[in-house]
């Protein structure tokens, strides 16, 4: 490939988004569901680095431009980092236990607690047959 003078030029840099948006494809879909959440996690660490980044390039902007990309830059960054975060938290949510009744408390319909004839409590919507 014969580049330009200043650099690589748009095919190169065309190339290589190409690239790496064909070997992220293949990497992320070869994740198992089980390991989702972590790497979201561990995304979340690099988006705060990301975040910091350009907050330190924003204040070495100079002139309405640069202040303004600067500080586009720094808003959607922090939504990044927010909704990861917000997004792994209802990931962890699925693996929480249940709350469970209290064991020591008696169930709804009888006052010892006691499952009928059937072995179904009313608590648990069952009728008894003939009633």
């Amino acid at each position: 490939m014969i580049a330009a003078a200043g650099g690589p030029g748009i095919m190169g840099f065309v190339t290589i988004f190409v690239l790496a948006a064909f070997v992220g494809y293949e990497v992320v879909s070869k994740v198992p569901s089980i390991l989702h959440t972590p790497l979201m996690s561990g995304s979340n660490a690099i988006h705060g680095i990301v975040l910091v980044g350009t907050m330190l390039v924003l204040g070495q902007a100079h002139g309405a431009a640069q202040l303004t990309l600067g500080f586009l830059a720094v808003v959607l960054a922090t939504l990044n980092v927010v909704g990861g975060f917000v997004v792994t938290d209802r990931m962890l949510e699925m693996f929480k236990a249940k709350p469970t009744e209290r064991s020591g408390a008696p169930r709804a319909g009888r006052p010892d607690g006691a499952a009928g004839a059937d072995g179904a409590s009313p608590a648990d919507g069952a009728t008894r047959p003939g009633a």
